[in-house]
C-alpha cells in the first residue's frame, strides 16, 4: 500500500509552530516592543490555524468548538508577550 500524501496544511501549521516558539525566546532573550507585537501576533495565528495539530479537546463549548491542548500554547505566548511588554517599560524606565 502506496504512502498517503500529507496535508499541506499539516506542514502550514508546523511552521506556525515554530514561529511561535521562535518568537517566545526572541522575547525571553531580547525583551522590546516589536518582539512583543510579533508574539502576540504568532499567537492569534496560531489560535486560530492549529487545527491540523490540535490535540485533544480540554473544554467543550459545543459540538463543533472547544479549547484543545494546542490552544494553550496560545495563552503561553500571550503570557509571555505580557512579561516581555512588562520587562521593556521597565527597563526604559529605569534608563530614562
Amino acid at each position: 500500500m502506496p504512502d498517503q500524501p500529507v496535508d499541506p496544511s499539516v506542514f502550514y501549521a508546523l511552521v506556525l509552530l515554530n514561529l511561535l516558539f521562535v518568537t517566545g525566546a526572541w522575547c525571553l532573550a531580547r525583551p522590546t516592543y516589536r518582539a512583543t507585537a510579533v508574539l502576540v501576533a504568532a499567537s492569534v495565528a496560531w489560535f486560530m490555524w492549529n487545527g491540523p495539530v490540535e490535540g485533544r479537546v480540554l473544554i467543550s463549548i459545543n459540538i463543533n468548538h472547544g479549547f484543545t491542548e494546542s490552544d494553550i500554547l496560545s495563552i503561553l505566548g500571550v503570557a509571555i508577550a505580557a512579561v516581555t511588554f512588562t520587562r521593556t517599560r521597565e527597563r526604559r524606565r529605569y534608563e530614562e
